[in-house]
């Protein structure tokens, strides 16, 4: 994964105007496209995995009431959202003043600032906080300690990591859990198969991610849909994979995939970084014989006008102008036109592209060889 440090930028270099952004997200959904939207991005949504309603989630009552009953010498709060969906239940259940005793006992480790936030607002401390907001380094910490014996109960945030869990047992500790959230498939129309299909045509410039098991469910769904090694190859390629942390790299990592990461392991930085990203390696700008132009997403100026064209010209257009004035063959742009076209097909597409620029000499033929741009 490729973890992107903070850039000062100028305003204008963040816009987003021209560039398409998938959006997998469920909860808080809607701050991030408001703020994909507010930059000109255009927004493709298609939440992945929904939280199961609280008073559905039986699990979640018989979890916190074994927790109670056991008193944790320890207690792991990994999210704040996680810690405040807990207690809600608890209140629900009736067991909300007894839960924040046995947690007001344990001695309370946070697996970050908003985790720990989330603790004292419940008038709660806690005696220890992961140096990289990950689960593996609070373990690590625990680990110094004498847990033979002991009771853990550990938050979990809907991505079970059990070599963790593992770990503290072997170190001879009783580990309990509760999940405050669950993640199940949305209800109603599914609009994950229409995004993977647009991933995989490279319809869109990026595809974010808020959590692991999010990122499960769009592979599994490729992997029915049977275009997981298109999905993939897309995501190495044209499509660039954005997350908000680590921990929701990890699945794509595990299938090739070098996700975008900001260094802050928050919403609004990555939010920042999509669109640092976007200015810095997705907008082309060349000089050429008939003005500069630029491509950004699929916004294209040619001596400062806008030029529409269709999708198949605008991706002859991208791969000549990436290119750099190179001669491309014709086999080479039949291979950028979507699958079962031809040598007609590119011919007709040529056509199309030539007559929607402002001077069709723009593209030049090199005889026997291809086309390339006039720049």
């Amino acid at each position: 994964m490729t973890v992107m440090p903070a850039v000062d930028l100028p305003t204008g270099e963040l816009s987003l105007a021209g560039f398409r952004i998938g959006v997998t997200a469920d909860r808080r959904a809607g701050d991030l496209i408001e703020a994909f939207e507010r930059r000109g991005a255009s927004i493709l949504h298609a939440p992945a995995l929904k939280i199961a309603p609280v008073a559905e989630d039986l699990p979640l009552f018989e979890d916190t009431r074994a927790i109670i009953a056991a008193r944790p010498d320890y207690a792991i709060v990994t999210t704040a959202y996680g810690l405040r969906r807990w207690c809600e239940a608890a209140d629900a259940a009736g067991v909300g003043d007894s839960l924040l005793d046995v947690l007001g006992e344990a001695k309370i480790y946070v697996r970050g600032p908003k985790a720990r936030g989330a603790v004292r607002a419940l008038s709660l401390t806690d005696v220890g906080i992961s140096v990289d907001e990950t689960t593996a380094s609070l373990v690590n910490m625990m680990l110094g300690l004498e847990l033979h014996g002991k009771t853990v109960a550990v938050q979990l945030h809907g991505h079970t990591d059990y070599r963790q869990l593992e770990r503290l047992r072997r170190a001879g500790a009783q580990v309990l859990t509760v999940t405050p959230y669950r993640w199940v498939k949305p209800i109603g129309p599914d609009a994950l198969p229409r995004l993977i299909e647009t991933v995989c045509a490279g319809g869109l410039d990026v595809l974010t991610f808020t959590s692991a098991p999010a990122v499960d469910a769009v592979l599994s769904t490729a992997s029915e849909m049977g275009c997981l090694d298109a999905f993939v190859r897309a995501l190495t390629g044209r499509v660039t994979a954005a997350v908000v942390g680590p921990v929701t790299a990890q699945p794509l990592v595990d299938v090739g995939v070098s996700p975008l990461v900001p260094e802050r392991y928050r919403m609004g930085a990555l939010i920042r970084l999509v669109g640092e990203y976007l200015g810095q390696h997705r907008v082309l700008q060349y000089p050429s014989a008939f003005g500069p132009i630029e491509l950004r997403g699929k916004n294209l100026r040619i001596n400062g006008n806008p030029v529409e064209l269709a999708p198949a010209p605008m991706s002859l257009f991208r791969a000549l102008i990436e290119a750099n004035g190179a001669v491309l063959s014709r086999e080479q742009l039949v291979g950028v036109l979507a699958d079962g076209t031809g040598e007609h097909a590119l011919d007709m597409t040529i056509s199309r592209l030539r007559k929607s620029l402002p001077d069709a000499r723009l593209v030049a033929t090199v005889i026997k060889r291809g086309y390339r741009l006039q720049l």
